[in-house]
């Protein structure tokens, strides 16, 4: 089996992990109380073959640092008009743009609390795995081009230990925004 897992630090403490498991239906059936005290059931996901689990973390990762990125720019667009970002996120927590990238590291990034769940430095790995994967697919990869790039000026403006939501540092310094 493979079973990469979302959920970060605090999922790993709070057994709240998304599994995204590939392989045979009859190995995860035996493995499954041991992936059940890292992860509730409902968030143990047969994916398909061997390798699926893989692929679907790749997926994870290219929504996830494409949704951060978004989310940093609208701060920074915030900001540099003088609106409260706080105030704007929690406009669109009640709209179509709500999700959890918004709620929980919108808030990170508004308040520069960078406290490592899931270090910047990890998260370039796995986009490199997740570009890779788009390559060899040949699927067209032009936003997740841009997001990696961005991951990687967080790593080498010294981010690298910071939660990988610290990408919002990056687009507030090409805003021309100091720290808030």
């Amino acid at each position: 089996l493979d079973a990469p897992v979302s959920g970060g630090e605090i999922g790993a403490i709070d057994g709240t992990l998304t599994f995204m498991v590939g392989g045979d239906s009859t190995a995860l059936g035996q493995v499954l109380p041991v992936l059940s005290a890292m992860g509730k059931p409902e968030r143990i996901v047969h994916v398909g073959e061997s390798g699926a689990g893989q692929v679907c973390k790749a997926c994870n990762q290219i929504v996830l640092g494409g949704t951060m990125t978004v989310v940093a720019e609208a701060i920074a667009l915030a900001r540099k008009n003088g609106v409260d970002p706080m105030k704007v996120r929690a406009a669109l927590m009640g709209g179509f743009a709500q999700s959890r990238v918004l709620e929980v590291h919108g808030e990170r990034m508004i308040k520069a609390n960078y406290k490592p769940g899931f270090k910047g430095r990890l998260f370039k790995k796995d986009l490199g795995i997740a570009m890779t994967a788009l390559a060899e697919a040949g699927v067209p990869a032009a936003a997740s081009a841009v997001v990696t790039q961005l991951v990687h000026a967080q790593v080498a403006q010294g981010h690298g230990e910071d939660d990988y939501s610290a990408i919002a540092e990056v687009i507030f310094d090409l805003a021309g925004l100091a720290e808030p």
